[in-house]
């Protein structure tokens, strides 16, 4: 099951649509809709702070 397919206990609609109040506050703290960077963004991130990290190790040992 993935986190798209969580239905609201409040409305019985899909928690990524947003429909009520309490489906937007989950969706916003669980990194969904505009505000929030989701996972993907942060893996992104982290994978990048890796790279830079390498190199800048690989530079002052080289």
């Amino acid at each position: 099951m993935r986190r798209d397919d969580l239905v609201c206990a409040h409305c019985a609609g899909r928690v990524s649509e947003g429909r009520c109040p309490v489906c937007r506050a989950a969706r916003d703290q669980y990194g969904y809709g505009r505000n929030g960077l989701n996972a993907t963004w942060w893996m992104l991130l982290a994978v990048v702070a890796a790279l830079i990290a390498a190199v800048a190790l690989d530079v002052r040992f080289a």
